[in-house]
């Protein structure tokens, strides 16, 4: 390790906090969701303003640290993290903004899901968020934003209005239709490689009280939901996203004579008219003979709090993904050969819609490509202990591989590992030489290269 010569002058310029080893918050400062994760950063900056954030970006550039952003710390590949180098820990950074009269909401970069749905719903509004109220703005959005108002309310990214953001040469800017629009269209899918997005301005929808909750369906029924469920979601309503998932179905409120069973499930939500939600959710609730079913009406941000429990933090974590334009009787055999094998009750398979509004958008419109694909596949495991690693592991792999043969080719960059440059590539397509070049033009240097990395352009 090559020690940093004088954090001090770091330290003079923060009003946030600077956690150093051997601080008494150090421990806890460099651990991210991902357990699998242990690195040991010199530095981890809690900043408290954007001022905080241009003294670090230019402290790790002018020391030659490698530096990593950490906004929700979410991500599986623990890109939010690092050795040696320098942490910006955007926690501290959670202040929200709501003009109802205009339907926007302005969200600092270290907000999760659950501080921006909290603001918002108190105004009867929202915008399209994660699964997850753990999981953070930044990195959901930056990669793109799949969630439970998609197909009504497109991407997350897609109801991004603009973007304040530091740049590798330590210079706030602002991204926006108007302002800076080639690094706007970059923000919207292209991930953390262009700058730390200190605050985020975002569209709002009237989105208050959903019809929403799970359906699940024994292993035996799974093959035929599946069938009827490629069909079905394509043509429903906007305002209805189901996830397609596999679970291994925990303690309550699940009643007992189901707990630890494999089962295929439909998570339902439901953003119309609640006079017409019956209606709209009863070829689900119809289908074949489920084991379980919990829909009702309940206020959105419940329902975005609804599966926290189920993704604990600092478990053994890994994932693969893909994006498919349909659901293949190929890619359905290989869900009912692999799905019974699920490893624990935090591991899973989800089937994320992507059609209806994401459609809206062309593929050379933002970064986020696969505007053609009607589904975001993600296969994950999740273990308490690290001596289960390999075999949960080679069960993703295994399961992974017997689909992707039937995929669209590329992945949703917030469901990757790090999985190198190929992937990358294959998951931007016909979009990532521009974003080559607007990355030479913002960050040329690859300063921001803890991340599904875009390198610049020569």
């Amino acid at each position: 390790m090559t020690l940093v010569r004088n954090p001090d002058q770091l330290a003079e310029q923060l009003r946030g906090d600077l956690v150093q080893p051997g601080d008494s918050e150090y421990e806890e400062a460099r651990r991210v969701y991902n357990g699998m994760i242990d690195r040991r950063p010199q530095l981890v900056v809690r900043p408290v303003d954007s001022a905080d954030v241009i003294a670090a970006v230019n402290f790790a550039r002018e020391e030659s640290l490698v530096l990593s952003v950490r906004g929700g710390s979410h991500g599986a590949p623990g890109f939010g993290t690092n050795d040696d180098g320098l942490v910006i820990d955007l926690s501290r950074m959670k202040g929200t903004r709501v003009d109802p009269r205009s339907r926007t909401v302005r969200a600092q970069g270290g907000c999760a899901w659950g501080d921006v749905d909290h603001a918002t719903h108190a105004f009867g509004l929202a915008t399209p968020g994660g699964v997850d109220s753990t999981t953070g703005i930044a990195g959901l959005t930056l990669g793109g934003g799949l969630g439970h108002l998609t197909r009504r309310c497109g991407l997350s990214c897609d109801n991004l209005l603009s973007a304040d953001v530091v740049t590798a040469a330590g210079e706030q800017v602002t991204a926006s239709d108007k302002e800076n629009p080639d690094l706007f269209w970059a923000l919207r899918g292209g991930g953390g490689n262009f700058g730390v997005v200190t605050s985020f301005e975002f569209r709002l929808h009237e989105v208050s009280t959903v019809y929403a909750g799970p359906i699940l369906w024994p292993m035996d029924s799974a093959g035929d939901f599946m069938r009827f469920y490629r069909e079905f979601i394509v043509n429903a309503p906007r305002e209805l996203n189901v996830i397609l998932s596999f679970m291994r179905v925990p303690g309550d409120p699940f009643p007992t004579e189901i707990h630890d069973q494999v089962m295929c499930a439909a998570i339902v939500c439901y953003s119309g008219s609640m006079d017409e939600a019956e209606d709209v959710v009863r070829p689900l609730k119809q289908f074949g003979s489920p084991a379980f079913e919990q829909l009702g009406p309940m206020p959105f941000p419940a329902l975005q709090v609804a599966f926290d429990d189920a993704a604990p933090w600092y478990m053994q974590n890994y994932w693969k993904a893909d994006f498919l334009t349909e659901l293949t009787d190929e890619v359905i055999d290989a869900h009912l050969e692999f799905a019974p094998r699920l490893p624990t009750v935090f591991s899973g398979v989800h089937t994320f819609p992507i059609d209806g509004a994401v459609h809206d958008v062309a593929q050379h419109e933002s970064a986020f490509s696969y505007r053609d694909a009607n589904f975001a596949l993600t296969i994950f495991a999740l273990n308490k202990d690290p001596a289960d690693n390999a075999a949960n592991t080679d069960w993703v792999r295994e399961y992974w591989n017997a689909v992707h043969p039937y995929s669209a080719g590329g992945a949703y960059v917030n469901f990757l590992m790090d999985e190198g440059e190929d992937q990358v590539q294959a998951s931007y397509r016909g979009n990532y030489q521009r974003l080559a070049k607007i990355k030479a033009q913002y960050d040329p240097d690859n300063l921001f290269r803890m991340n599904q990395n875009i390198k610049p352009a020569q």
